[in-house]
């Protein structure tokens, strides 16, 4: 292919530099997370090799010790390759078995690239294998973790307002009346079950590729090779992993980490109902709903003095909007398995790690700078409920339906309150009215 030259100070070597030249694309780098993964697949790899047979100790050990010092983050430069290169990811495989082999040189101890620390693999089984152990690491070390305090936090928030009685809204119009603890209550349980589901999904993101090898059949690679690197890998990063029992299935579709980002779309979508809920019910706060307030973060108009916004609520939502469209991304990409490879991995491993660690960090800040501060104007709930019409409802069963309907669409017309509309129409006396009406009794 000609001669290419390299940056002396560089810890890669022409492959890499190869697609620095030739996918000069966008700004999106590989994700650190993908290739601290690769490094930790090609430390395990090492390990069972040498079992094998197949590795000396010392090359071994170097490639151990490459791979332990730059899984410090020390070397993290020398990684400069863009999201938008060959699908496989090959020129990432290729760029952390150069600089592990470059790092191992400064110990004395002689690699190659290809022979040694790619030794059993191919770019098809080890880099769709760092996509999952990274994925996988991402949402159990971050993203459970903040869904947990989230959930704690409204669970204290809905025990604490149990016995507020307020106003429901469907339709973004009055209803029945609840309590603030059980609206609360209902955003904890969607954002309980959309965390059940996300760890259900993780089962999948267990089962690794390796032992494959180029198209499924296991080339080249020691027999047991798969479980052995599961084995090791489930040791090294302290997260579960197993074989795939089909490799050609795990080489062909991402079937695995589309489910995952489905999951995470799933999480997405509750975190903007809840969001937008927050916001509406703390709009104002003279001219809105009004019922609740959020912490006093940062000045909220350049122009109008005074003004406090809601961006912690648009904050999450727009996180939500771009895992949205990332699931977009990832399921276009996971439908184009041809043949035996799908050729779209670097795309579907950036979204999928991008909406990891946009969601991580949406529900931790919004949990420490929103959630956590919220007070209740219990006032506000009462006046609102004492002038809701659809109270009239808990009336239905003693005068019926359409007297009810009668009822509200009266006291709504003259403005007057349902007790005066009920009186005026002689649907029941003042005594039977106040024995039947108990909006606190609805809930």
């Amino acid at each position: 292919m000609g001669e290419v030259k390299v940056p002396a100070d560089a810890l890669y070597g022409a492959q890499t530099q190869r697609s620095v030249n030739n996918f000069k694309i966008g700004c999106e780098l590989m994700p650190t997370e993908i290739v601290h993964a690769l490094v930790r697949v090609k430390r395990a790899c090492a390990e069972v090799n040498f079992r094998a047979g197949k590795l000396d100790a010392e090359r071994r050990s170097a490639i151990i010790a490459a791979c332990d010092e730059i899984l410090t983050g020390v070397h993290d430069a020398h990684f400069p390759l863009r999201v938008w290169q060959t699908g496989s990811g090959t020129q990432t495989n290729m760029n952390v078995n150069e600089v592990i082999a470059h790092v191992a040189a400064k110990s004395g101890v002689e690699l190659h690239p290809n022979d040694h620390v790619n030794m059993s693999q191919s770019t098809n089984d080890a880099f769709p294998a760092a996509l999952h152990v990274a994925a996988l690491a991402a949402i159990e070390d971050r993203l459970l973790p903040a869904l947990a305090g989230m959930c704690d936090t409204l669970g204290r928030l809905s025990e604490a307002n149990t016995g507020v009685v307020k106003c429901g809204r469907t339709h973004m119009q009055d209803a029945v009346p609840l309590t603030f603890g059980q609206e609360v209550s209902g955003w904890l349980a969607a954002l309980s079950a959309s965390r059940d589901m996300l760890c259900d999904s993780l089962a999948y993101l267990r089962r690794l590729p390796l032992g494959g090898t180029a198209v499924g059949t296991g080339l080249n690679a020691p027999v047991g090779f798969g479980e052995e690197t599961a084995a090791e890998l489930s040791r090294i990063c302290g997260h579960e992993f197993s074989s795939d029992p089909n490799k050609f299935a795990a080489l062909g579709s991402k079937n695995a980490l589309c489910f995952v980002h489905g999951a995470l779309k799933t999480l997405a979508a509750d975190l903007f109902k809840i969001a937008s809920d927050v916001r509406f019910l703390a709009s104002g706060p003279r001219c809105g709903i009004g019922e609740i307030s959020l912490p006093e973060n940062e000045p909220g108009s350049s122009i109008m003095p005074g003004k406090v916004n809601p961006t912690q609520c648009e904050m999450v939502t727009m996180v939500a909007a771009r895992v949205m469209g990332n699931d977009a991304s990832v399921g276009f990409a996971a439908s184009q398995g041809h043949l035996e490879l799908n050729v779209y991995m670097p795309l579907i491993g950036y979204c999928v790690m991008q909406s990891v660690g946009l969601l991580a960090d949406a529900v931790e800040s919004f949990d420490k700078n929103c959630l956590a501060g919220i007070t209740v104007n219990a006032e506000r709930m009462r006046d609102y409920l004492e002038r809701s019409l659809m109270c009239v409802t808990c009336l239905s069963p003693v005068i019926g339906y359409e007297k009810a309907a009668k009822m509200a669409q009266t006291a709504h017309a003259e403005g007057s309150t349902l007790r005066e509309a009920c009186l005026s129409l002689g649907y029941l006396t003042a005594e039977e009215f106040d024995r039947y009406y108990k909006p606190e009794k609805m809930i």
